[in-house]
């Protein structure tokens, strides 16, 4: 049996500008519980929105809140390492185990050691030297055989007693089954009380009944007599309140037997028995004080049901009768009093349609409940072997996958080896001629965006859909390689997840930060040409709109003008004026143009003078300066921005961009620029490919005239400066001072 070690000795890596703890030894996962936490890369984890095993998942998570803490992670690593023979064998990552390396020399390795082989038994492998993962996943199969499996549900094949199986059959008709572990259908301790204690409250309260002479006025059919009653209780009462109102005012008497208008508009329809507005009429025609019919001269409407009344409620009573009197009415309902008192308490439970004689055949003595109790008991009595079972698959579950989970938490040895992908890692987006294999699986674009730019990483974020599916989904990318010249909201691109299933993804969200030192050494060169290009068009767009103005006012003019000589024309009077001459241009204004000419003159000048003194400095230096000279002008103009791109890019960290997404990132794990641009994939041509430059649609290129005339013209400043046809002062436009006379100038001549 492994045991801890006090002086364990750990070993570590460097990857990511820090140290990292090396899993690679069983000794480590025993001992995790001793490696100071400092030194752990994450301490927490959430369980949703990574690339594992989600039962593995939930075992970790001990405490079932969703997230994945150190001390649950090290409680598991312990747990696993400590009942097998060799703890090494948890760095296989294999979903088998043979029986003979659980340490059985401990009470719970042995237990585990009993259960992997009943396991194995019971799908008939007796006799097997391994047990795998898949082994345990089969549930049905495992208990299929046997009676009780430790769950607390009982089917009905867990007796042969034929009154207990008819007993479990009526619960779970009235309450409800549950599934037992052998696939089978059954009920468990909870719905076995629930039945019996409303069976014993129905029992009780038909007790009381029976007890109370009251209750009971026709004896064991006084609930149909109730039924009947209450079916045309408010109808008869109607009736003979109408005809007490008519004794009362005798000129109530027509309007309560309804006005002859009232029946024309019933006569306009079809009319039946059980017609609505035939069952709104009066019960029958009302007089003072008369007696209420029970056989003729009824409503159509309910003659039925008057039948059932005067033969359940009256004959026992009364005798048969053909009328009924307001005070035997009165007598009538004073009856059923207690009854309606009595059945307003009936309690309200499903079991009551099994009926009276049948509830009272199962609580009869109590064996049945006691059989089934039982029953229920011998199951439970086998939970703890259950859960051996279940930590049989546990420890399967732990063997491929613990090591695998530590080496993405304790340290990030997958995520900076490159071999495999890191857990939170969701896959790979292919965008802009680029593949971003860093892409994270996002609950809240906002809230994530707020703290993952702490980050310094060009992040951009993507909605994700399936075709043909409401399956959706948002990653985060980032791009550590390559510019950032094409990527905007709306671009679309394709995400490949882990399972190799294709993803539409649409930019929503870019959060933007230095790519690459290459595309900092073009920003300046860029920023320059965009403000041109935008100068040009704002002066383009300017004149555009003046001329635009210019020309509807001209038009506008022309047009008003027309209008005015028509009017003039056809008014009558005295002849029209002749038309006034046309008013002259304005006069040319050759001193505002000559300033404007002088002032292009002077900025040619100035830029010629300056083209001058840069020409005169480089023909002034031996050919092979002249490159380092340009070479050094280009570093000045792209220096600044690529050195600070180089400080951000050394400063990305991935840290921000978990913790966004639930983690508790523990170090400084940064992406420093060449394991940057190992997570993005820039297009190249496969090694060995052959390419045609011949592109017939290739924009043709008239750059060799301006070279050649650049050429010529340094050529001739070249020339003229050999053969002293071109001096320093010619170049920078200044002429030599005349010499200086020492004695005072003459006077002008007057």
């Amino acid at each position: 049996m492994a045991k801890e070690s006090k002086n364990h000795r750990w070993r570590f890596f460097r990857a990511g500008d820090f140290d990292q703890v090396a899993l690679d030894r069983g000794a480590d996962f025993l001992n995790l519980g001793s490696l100071d936490q400092k030194l752990w890369v994450a301490l927490a984890c959430p369980t949703e929105g990574l690339e594992f095993d989600k039962k593995t998942l939930e075992l970790l998570d001990a405490d079932h809140d969703g997230r994945i803490r150190a001390p649950e992670l090290i409680a598991a690593a312990k747990w696993a390492a400590s009942v097998l023979e060799d703890p090494d064998t948890l760095l296989e990552g294999t979903a088998t185990i043979p029986l003979g390396s659980i340490d059985a020399s401990t009470e719970e390795g042995k237990q585990l050691l009993d259960s992997a082989k009943e396991i194995l038994r019971n799908l008939g492998k007796k006799g097997a030297k391994t047990i795998s993962l898949e082994d345990t996943l089969d549930t049905e199969k495992i208990f299929e055989k046997t009676k009780f499996n430790g769950d607390g549900i009982v089917p009905v094949s867990s007796t042969d007693d034929e009154a207990v199986q008819k007993a479990l059959v009526d619960i779970m008709a009235c309450l409800g089954e549950e599934k037992d572990r052998s696939g089978e259908p059954g009920t468990s301790q909870a719905k076995v009380d629930a039945f019996f204690k409303d069976a014993e409250a129905l029992d009780a309260w038909w007790k009381k009944g029976e007890a109370d002479p009251a209750v009971r006025p026709f004896g064991d059919a006084t609930e149909g007599a109730a039924k009947a009653f209450h079916a045309v209780q408010a109808k008869i009462d109607d009736y003979f309140t109408r005809c007490r109102l008519a004794a009362f005012d005798p000129r109530a008497a027509g309007p309560m037997n309804r006005s002859e208008e009232a029946y024309a508009a019933l006569g306009l329809g079809q009319l039946s028995a059980t017609a609505e507005p035939l069952a709104e009429l009066p019960l029958a025609r009302m007089e003072p004080n008369k007696a209420l019919p029970l056989e003729h001269g009824l409503n159509p409407a309910w003659i039925s049901a008057m039948a059932s009344f005067r033969s359940d409620v009256v004959k026992p009573l009364h005798g048969d009768k053909s009328a009924l009197t307001d005070a035997e009415w009165a007598g009538l309902s004073a009856k059923l009093v207690a009854f309606d008192a009595w059945n307003a308490e009936r309690p309200a439970n499903a079991i009551d349609e099994l009926g009276r004689a049948r509830i009272r055949e199962l609580l009869a003595g109590g064996a049945t409940k006691k059989a089934i109790d039982e029953l229920i008991a011998k199951d439970e009595a086998l939970e703890p072997h259950f859960t051996a079972m279940t930590s049989v698959e546990k420890l399967l579950r732990y063997h491929r996958d613990l090591a695998t989970f530590a080496n993405n938490f304790v340290s990030f040895r997958d995520f900076y080896s490159g071999k495999k992908k890191a857990i939170f890692q969701a896959g790979t987006l292919y965008l802009d001629q680029r593949s971003c294999e860093l892409c994270i699986k996002v609950a809240d674009t906002g809230a994530h965006a707020a703290l993952a730019t702490l980050s310094g990483t060009y992040l951009v974020y993507l909605d994700c859909h399936r075709k043909g599916t409401v399956e959706k989904m948002t990653v985060a990318a980032a791009f550590s390689d390559g510019d950032s010249d094409n990527l905007m909201v709306g671009r679309n691109g394709i995400f490949y997840d882990r399972e190799g299933k294709d993803w539409d993804a649409c930019i929503t969200k870019i959060v933007s930060h230095p790519i690459s030192i290459r595309e900092a050494f073009w920003l300046p060169y860029k920023r320059v040409a965009k403000l041109i290009n935008d100068q040009i068009e704002k002066f383009a767009s300017s004149r555009d709109k003046e001329l635009h103005e210019k020309t509807a006012a001209s038009v506008h003019e022309t047009a008003k003008s027309a209008e005015d000589a028509h009017a003039a024309a056809a008014a009558p009077g005295p002849a029209a004026p002749a038309p006034a001459a046309e008013a002259e241009p304005a006069p040319f204004d050759v001193a505002r143009f000559a300033g404007i000419f002088a002032a292009i003159g002077l900025a040619i000048g100035a830029i010629g003078s300056m083209l001058a003194a840069v020409g005169s400095g480089l023909v002034s230096l031996r050919w092979w300066q002249m490159p380092l000279v340009l070479v050094g002008v280009m570093l000045l103009i792209s220096g600044p921005s690529m050195i600070i791109a180089w400080l951000k890019l050394r400063q990305r960290n991935l840290g921000p961009i978990l913790d966004a997404s639930g983690w508790a990132v523990n170090a400084r794990a940064k992406l420093n620029i060449p394991f940057g641009r190992s997570l993005t994939g820039v297009a190249t041509l496969p090694e060995g490919a052959e390419r045609s430059l011949d592109d017939p649609f290739a924009q043709k290129s008239k750059a060799w005239i301006f070279w050649l005339v650049l050429a010529v013209v340094l050529g001739g400043l070249v020339a003229g400066w050999r053969l002293g046809f071109l001096t320093k002062e010619m170049l920078l436009g200044v002429s030599k001072a005349p010499a200086s006379s020492s004695s005072a100038p003459s006077a002008a001549p007057k």
